[in-house]
């Protein structure tokens, strides 16, 4: 964990060469040789332990891990593992936090981990009956969750509340939907919900009259939200020939589009999810739940749009927020096992999944400014060109120093393409073997 006078801003980070920069991260977080071999791959996650994660193991497949830095959050300084195979995410979100940090960082929280499991209650001759048969039984059905995992009642987990909704229309008639409002604690919480959801199914049948169908939690995890804000001041937010008011406004400019439609809300959010995505990747948590869950709250009000908000305040600064259902854990699941994810873990410090939310978001909401900065001003493919120039280059054969006079070469024909890199490549190689 970082220590008081410890600062996230790493001046001269991205020069370094790979191998410093790994021992560089090691010192900040006081990782152990371990740890550190861990997140550069000589002790990351190997055959034998995937072979216990899923089925059918062949091998291990890789992404790229990058530690955005400048992150600060809640007022501690933190640096933030994102595994992404995306060019310019990890660079604008890091580039975005030390704008923030003029505003005095990113703002976060995390509401308490409550999830929610959800029972389907078919052939029910009168649901409404059998609803208030349900409420009646509450204590008794909480009380009956609450012996599923003692565990993690001890550290003050379990059942909190329990509703039922009548489901009038669908295309088998009226049902019941009974929620179980779960507190996971520390963990995303998917298996205990779902043991949970099963041990009470026998109880709510013989209550309700009908037959239990379903059993699994949800995604759209709307009980456990985590939010983020940030004030950038105006100043801050100048370069080139752009003013900071050019800037700011276009950035809100963005954002009402992305509010009003939602082709562009789609496109808006999925620039939010490459952070947030990256980091919980990292941590060997449930992308694919986080995802689910958040494109579902961009569309509760029954119209799709941004799950982020940017506005101008009363200081005349760029203020923006970002609020969205966030299950993850450190406790359970790949997150116990992956020896990168620990590793990931250790290097931000983060002790409670609540404060690991907290960052994720605090990183969404970053990098969803970098890519209204750049839409805004010079274009989003100004800078993801360039590295996205190295990846043609490489794959066109590019090796060494080829690489980046290639990309350089694209670059400035602004003629990015497999082609054009090989055609280079081939200049080159026969330049180099002129006398």
């Amino acid at each position: 964990m970082s220590v008081p006078d410890q600062s996230s801003r790493l001046p001269g980070f991205y020069s370094q060469a790979l191998a410093e920069r790994g021992r560089t991260v090691a010192a900040w977080a006081r990782l152990s040789a371990a740890q550190l071999a861990a997140l550069d791959g000589s002790g990351g996650l190997t055959p034998d332990q995937a072979d216990h994660m899923i089925e059918n193991v062949v091998g291990v497949h890789a992404l790229p891990l990058g530690v955005a830095a400048n992150f600060l959050v809640n007022g501690r300084d933190v640096l933030v593992p994102m595994a992404i195979e995306e060019p310019s995410v990890v660079a604008g979100a890091s580039f975005m936090a030390k704008l923030a940090r003029a505003g005095g960082g990113f703002f976060a929280h995390a509401s308490e981990p409550h999830m929610i499991g959800q029972l389907q209650i078919v052939e029910v001759v009168d649901v409404h009956s059998a609803r208030i048969r349900l409420l009646e039984n509450k204590a008794r059905l909480l009380e009956l969750a609450n012996q599923v995992d003692p565990v993690l009642i001890k550290f003050g987990g379990g059942a909190r509340d329990l509703e039922v909704r009548v489901i009038e229309q669908s295309p088998i008639g009226a049902f019941l939907a009974a929620h179980l409002i779960y507190d996971t604690r520390d963990a995303m919480g998917a298996n205990a919900i779902n043991t949970a959801c099963e041990t009470l199914a026998p109880a709510i049948e013989q209550i309700s009259g009908g037959r239990v169908h379903l059993r699994i939690l949800s995604n759209l995890a709307d009980r456990r939200l985590a939010r983020a804000r940030c004030a950038i001041p105006v100043e801050a937010l100048a370069f080139d020939q752009y003013s900071g008011e050019w800037v700011r406004d276009g950035i809100v400019a963005a954002y009402a589009f992305a509010a009003a439609d939602p082709y562009r809300a789609a496109t808006h959010n999925k620039g939010v999810m490459n952070g947030i995505d990256a980091v919980v990747i990292a941590t060997g948590n449930d992308w694919r739940a986080i995802e689910a869950g958040a494109h579902a709250y961009a569309a509760r009000s029954g119209r799709y749009t941004s799950l982020s908000t940017w506005a101008v305040d009363g200081a005349g600064a760029l203020a923006g927020t970002l609020e969205l259902p966030m299950a993850v854990g450190i406790v359970g699941g790949a997150t116990r096992v992956h020896p990168t994810a620990q590793a990931a873990l250790a290097l931000m410090g983060v002790t409670t999944a609540r404060a690991l939310a907290e960052v994720i978001v605090s990183v969404g909401l970053a990098q969803n400014l970098a890519a209204l900065r750049a839409l805004a001003t010079e274009g989003i493919q100004r800078g993801h060109m360039s590295l996205h120039a190295r990846q043609v280059a490489i794959a066109a054969g590019a090796k060494g120093a080829r690489v980046e006079q290639v990309a350089g070469r694209m670059v400035a024909e602004k003629s990015v393409r497999i082609d054009r890199a090989e055609a280079i490549l081939a200049e080159l190689e026969a330049e180099s073997r002129k006398p």
